[in-house]
């Protein structure tokens, strides 16, 4: 047994991916690491993915082997054997070091994370997630316990063991943390934290220091999925998350840290207090020639903060300003006209309402844009434009109509959320 110091413990969740268990001498890396936290004093709760590309193999063999005819609950239960073999061998190792452990597993009677039964994408039931973390994990952390648990695996209530998709790991990490009110969650990966891009495509990215989850869910939508939105609707402001390098083999590293929580429900509001003008310049190419793009930036920039700008086609460029915008921002503007023979004319229409409606993993919802759309043509209510973007819906609806346009809008929604018909 550690001999252990408590001065100023934190208690805390870590991730090990599968990059960072990838053989014996990164497990035993990993082990040590953990080992280090615990003897400063630490709780440590460690949640393992499966080792290296297991998961992908596993997928390929069952593929090959079987033509892909495997039932949804026997394939979760043979892809469960990666997670399951990590917790055991990890559990092991630190063992070895000193600590002393608890594997969890979902063959066990107490095992915490219960979802519904859908297949190869479960959703865990937090209402019972929570307690049974309460129950059966924090208690060991005071007696100085440190729990494993095999990430990315539930089982229903009638004890059939399910996956919880890409993300899964983070998804148990974050309902493990937020269940034993953690100071932290370390996602321990191969890389030095979130970074500036993919090193893959741009040249010398930098390590993001912090970051908000909005922004992350923003960059999740681009196509850069640092965490699946499905993991970061279980992340709450309770904790922060760090994402660090197992390279360095320890808990305490610098990497990205991780503020903030998304609304799990979707909610419209008026996204500018003002009316807004949209103003279109119409030409032929205009929105592929980069001269035009360049001036009709800088002007935009020189006069007055663009609220959203889009190319609506490549006939067309359509920009939404402050209606206070200055008089000189249109003359201006206008001069792109007189300037470029593939410009045509600028047209304005002002008095619009710009309204957001926001939440987290708005393309996982099909429906949505006619949802919005369709209670708005039902009574009578111009759309002068609807746009996805960072997570959101942008629609741009008469000012006169606002108030009766965020009231049907929220209406539907909530009549979704409740399985109701419009």
């Amino acid at each position: 047994m550690i001999k252990k110091n408590r001065n100023n413990p934190k208690r805390i969740v870590a991730k090990f991916g599968g990059s960072s268990l990838a053989d014996g001498e990164s497990i035993l890396k990993a082990v040590k690491a953990v080992a280090k936290a615990v003897q400063k004093g630490n709780q440590v709760v460690v949640v393992v993915s499966a080792m290296g590309k297991t998961t992908d193999a596993l997928i390929g063999i069952i593929n090959q082997s079987s033509g892909g005819k495997v039932s949804p609950n026997l394939l979760d239960d043979i892809l469960s054997m990666g997670e399951r073999t990590s917790a055991r061998l990890f559990a092991a190792a630190l063992k070895a070091q000193g600590v002393e452990t608890r594997c969890f597993d979902p063959a066990d009677a107490d095992w915490p994370i219960i979802t519904d039964s859908s297949f190869t994408n479960a959703w865990p039931k937090l209402d019972e997630c929570l307690p049974r973390v309460r129950r059966h994990i924090l208690p060991l952390l005071g007696k100085g316990i440190t729990p494993v648990v095999a990430g990315f695996l539930g089982k229903t209530r009638n004890g059939q063991i399910t996956t919880l998709g890409r993300g899964g790991s983070d998804t148990t990490a974050f309902i493990i943390g937020r269940a034993i009110q953690a100071d932290e969650v370390v996602l321990v990966t191969d890389v030095d934290g979130i970074l500036s891009g993919d090193p893959k495509i741009v040249h010398q990215p930098k390590r993001i220091n912090q970051i908000t989850v909005d922004s992350l869910a923003g960059l999740a939508d681009s196509g850069t999925k640092f965490i699946h939105f499905k993991a970061l609707k279980y992340k709450d402001d309770s904790f922060d998350v760090r994402v660090i390098n197992h390279q360095p083999g320890k808990l305490d590293c610098e990497g990205t840290v991780i503020v903030g929580s998304l609304s799990s429900e979707l909610n419209v509001s008026l996204a500018h207090n003002e009316p807004v003008m949209m103003i279109t310049i119409v030409g032929e190419h205009v929105s592929e020639t980069p001269e035009i793009i360049q001036d009709i930036a800088g002007i935009a920039k020189q006069f007055s903060k663009p609220i959203l700008g889009s190319s609506s086609n490549y006939n067309s460029i359509v920009l939404y300003m402050p209606q206070k915008s200055p008089k000189q921002l249109i003359e201006a503007l206008h001069s792109i006209i007189l300037k470029y023979k593939e410009t045509f004319a600028i047209a304005i229409r002002e008095n619009l309402a710009l309204l957001k409606i926001k939440g987290v993993g708005l393309e996982e919802k099909p429906g949505l844009i006619g949802r919005i759309a369709e209670p708005l043509r039902a009574n009578h209510l111009n759309i002068f434009g609807i746009f996805t973007i960072t997570s959101s819906v942008l629609v741009l609806v008469d000012w006169n109509d606002e108030k009766k346009a965020i009231d049907l809008v929220r209406k539907s929604l909530e009549d979704k959320v409740r399985g109701k018909e419009v």
